[in-house]
């Protein structure tokens, strides 16, 4: 049985971002029936890369549709619409609707460029317009070169992919919710909301002022020799911050005598612009003459985080991917066989599956039209576990508890999401080894803004599970709990006697979830890295640069909040799955198998055409122009004309003359064949506009367009202050601090958010003599219940 099993779900999105949101619920099990317009059917079966002609040629509908059903209705079919909406669990949309007031006990949720909320005029954003409107384009990649433009990131629908994994969250969580209650939802996503709340750790510290937004493109940057080196077969990218990993790398290269002019933690103390050239230009010279793989296995060896930069045929040929059948033959019937990513996370109970290869224009029709005034069974929950909390929050998760033994961002974000949806989240701590992020950047354990920023709503509990006593005490609450998170390195789990085996015999339908670089099964799932390495790896950093130059990679903050947002979705899903069946689960996160389903398309792609992709700086197949333009004061401008109509609007904004009567940009062919002239024509009309100003105006007559955003654009942004995206929760010291909070916004039940991170141990009496209480069961006696 797949974990979606008996949800039925109607997508009349015809987006990337909600196409994608559908995806990941078909390919666990969920029923998808897609509804389309006669002829053409959804946008995306005319969009790049088309492979073949014809409604059913594109690779990018291909790989968002598989395991669904495609049915075509006409304006006169609105009837059928309706009844089939009144069977469904779930509905995906891409527009303002009205059908959630008619249907009260479905779960709705709409995803969009900038939410429901957002002016007329957001409606027709492009992804590049919501990428750099977040902030994440104005900072890649890192360590820019100011003359140089901002870019759009790997692949081309990185704002879609995001945000149609935090639909899936939601409408799982919802879904979990309504098993529970009867009660349908009205979910709100707005793609750029989604994008900055990927960004808490870092704009959680700019938005309180306790580290300054300087408003320029290193604002995401970290100190440090970061970077990407060629090597004799393609490049490598070291990550260096400590002087653990100083050490290593002086072992690696050899101890030559020039590394003596570095102490040995000048990566801690004393980084300076002329240490890291110095640095990167011997190391530079050291690596030109190895193989990727070779250095990065010497290395790794040394705990080194150096990583080969893959490509998307070196994923296809990785014996890491194949070893964990990341990706799956499927035959389509106009495209032919190919190589499909699949989720991100294996789960060791109802495993996702490709069992059917997206279907052709209207192929389910009739068989859908002729059940659609069948009752629909929904699931229902076969042993419910809901447990009290010493709060009433509401949200979709309430009487959800979760065990988080998680560090730094990835693991914490995951709970973080769980919290927002109202589950009780606690994270077990030492005061003798505090979580990482409580020692980085504040005065003290309690108050230091990174770990502020990330662990709103969330409990804390000081056990020293090394004692007899405190894994006793851990023990006692993972029987009274769901879910089990951790983030921990290869092998620490099993070395506590925490490994899953064991805690199937603490509580025998427990879920739990662990992330790891590379999952926790391979040939290389013994390395480690930190999320630019993520990148490296899973091909989004070939795909970012300039046409003809080396990878650069997006914002080397990018990925850990995204690998956490994948753990949170996976979670539910499988706690959906123990709802039904009474059966738990191991859950097997990759992180860098999940940056690569962002870009799913771009891999399925090279699958079917064995074209070699590389990076492409702000080309877009489908748009042009299309592309980041310099403004007055040093601004940036997101321009994305989808036809000749918008041509010509923007013509009339920028300048009739200058760009309506050359010949070279009449129609969108010979736009994409002259786009270097057409570029820098561009350019050069808008570089003595405010950036601000000239957005609005395009928006206006309907063009796509959005500022570059700063860091000090994105957190004075009032729209996402109106949307409550930034909002106000308790702080120990000052009262109350703002946060970065959720993505979405739900209608009918939201989860109450106004308590802020906690001080270690915070919660420790709670957790202790309430949870556990004296009536607590002997430590590792099995139960399948309990509170």
């Amino acid at each position: 049985m797949s974990a979606l099993t008996g949800f039925r779900v109607v997508e009349l999105a015809g987006s990337v971002a909600g196409e994608y949101c559908g995806k990941l619920l078909a390919d666990f099990g969920a029923e998808v029936i897609k509804v389309e317009s006669p002829g053409s059917g959804s946008p995306t079966r005319a969009m790049a890369p088309i492979v073949r002609d014809g409604p059913d040629g594109s690779a990018l509908f291909a790989y968002l549709n598989t395991n669904k059903q495609s049915v075509v209705l006409d304006a006169a079919g609105v009837e059928h619409l309706h009844e089939l909406i009144g069977t469904a669990d779930a509905v995906i949309d891409d527009r303002t609707t009205s059908w959630a007031e008619q249907h009260p006990n479905v779960v709705f949720c709409s995803v969009t460029p900038f939410g429901q909320d957002a002016p007329t005029e957001f409606g027709n954003a492009k992804s590049i317009n919501v990428f750099h409107a977040s902030g994440w384009g104005y900072h890649t990649p890192s360590h820019p070169d100011p003359k140089l433009p901002p870019l759009q990131g790997p692949g081309r629908f990185l704002a879609d992919y995001e945000a149609g994994l935090d639909a899936a969250l939601c409408i799982a969580s919802c879904l979990f919710g309504r098993m529970h209650t009867g009660r349908g939802e009205f979910i709100d996503i707005s793609q750029q909301a989604v994008l900055v709340s990927r960004a808490d750790c870092i704009l959680g510290r700019f938005i309180t002022g306790e580290v300054p937004a300087e408003g320029t493109r290193d604002d995401f940057d970290q100190q440090g020799p970061a970077s990407f080196f060629a090597c004799a077969d393609g490049f490598v990218y070291l990550y260096m911050t400590s002087r653990a990993h100083w050490l290593g790398v002086k072992a690696l290269m050899g101890e030559p005598q020039w590394l003596n002019e570095f102490d040995d933690d000048w990566l801690e103390f004393s980084v300076t612009p002329a240490k890291v050239a110095t640095f990167q230009r011997g190391f530079a010279q050291w690596v030109r003459g190895l193989a990727k793989d070779t250095a990065a296995d010497q290395a790794q060896r040394l705990g080194v985080p150096l990583v080969p930069v893959n490509g998307a045929a070196d994923l296809h040929q990785s014996p890491q991917y194949r070893h964990r059948r990341f990706f799956r033959d499927v035959r389509h019937p106009v495209l032919g066989e190919a190589s499909y990513p699949t989720v991100p996370y294996a789960l060791s109970a109802s495993p996702a599956e490709i069992n059917s290869a997206a279907p052709t224009l209207g192929q389910h029709t009739d068989a859908v039209l002729r059940q659609s005034t069948t009752p629909h069974a929904a699931p229902v929950a076969r042993a419910p576990q809901l447990k009290p909390s010493h709060t009433r929050r509401g949200g979709p998760l309430e009487g959800v508890r979760v065990v988080e033994l998680t560090k730094v961002w990835a693991g914490p974000y995951a709970g973080k999401l769980l919290a927002l949806l109202g589950a009780e989240v606690i994270k077990v701590e030492t005061a003798a080894i505090p979580e990482e992020m409580r020692a980085y950047g504040g005065t003290d354990i309690n108050h230091a803004p990174f770990f502020l920023s990330i662990n709103p709503e969330i409990l804390s509990v000081d056990l020293d599970i090394k004692s007899q006593e405190g894994m006793a005490c851990l023990r006692e609450l993972i029987a009274r709990s769901d879910i089990v998170i951790n983030n921990l390195r290869p092998g620490a789990m099993e070395r506590q006697g925490l490994g899953y085996e064991q805690l199937t015999q603490i509580k025998s339908d427990i879920v739990a979830v662990s992330i790891k670089m590379w999952g926790n099964d391979g040939p290389l799932g013994h390395q480690t890295g930190y999320a630019p390495c993520f990148s490296a790896l899973a091909g989004l950093a070939s795909l970012v640069g300039y046409p003809g130059g080396p990878p650069l990679g997006a914002s080397m903050r990018y990925g850990d909040s995204t690998v956490g947002a994948a753990a949170a979705c996976a979670a539910v899903v499988a706690l959906l799955h123990r709802e039904q069946t009474g059966a738990g689960q191991f859950v097997d996160v990759s992180a860098v198998e999940t940056l690569s389903s962002m870009i799913g398309d771009c891999l399925l792609e090279q699958s079917l055409t064995g074209k070699r992709l590389g990076p492409n700086g702000n080309i877009h197949p489908d748009l042009s122009p299309h592309g980041c333009y310099p403004c007055a004061d040093g601004a940036w401008i997101t321009i994305a004309v989808a036809d000749d109509d918008q041509w010509q609007l923007l013509c009339g904004v920028l300048s009739p003359a200058a760009l309506t009567d050359d010949p070279r940009y009449t129609t969108s062919s010979e736009r994409h064949d002259n786009s270097d002239a057409l570029d820098n024509d561009i350019a050069r009309l808008t570089r003595n506009h405010d950036a601000d100003d000239l957005a609005y105006r395009l928006r206006a007559v309907g063009v796509p367009a959005s500022k570059s955003a700063t860091a000090v654009d994105v957190i004075g942004d009032q729209h996402l202050w109106d949307r409550e995206l930034y909002r106000f929760v308790s702080d120990h010291r000052e009262g109350q601090r703002p946060i970065l909070g959720p993505s979405w916004r739900m209608t009918r039940n939201p989860a109450r958010i106004s308590r802020g991170a906690p001080d270690l141990g915070e919660d420790t009496d709670y957790v202790v003599n309430q949870i556990l209480g004296a009536g607590a069961r002997v430590a590792g006696t099995p139960t399948t219940g309990g509170l």
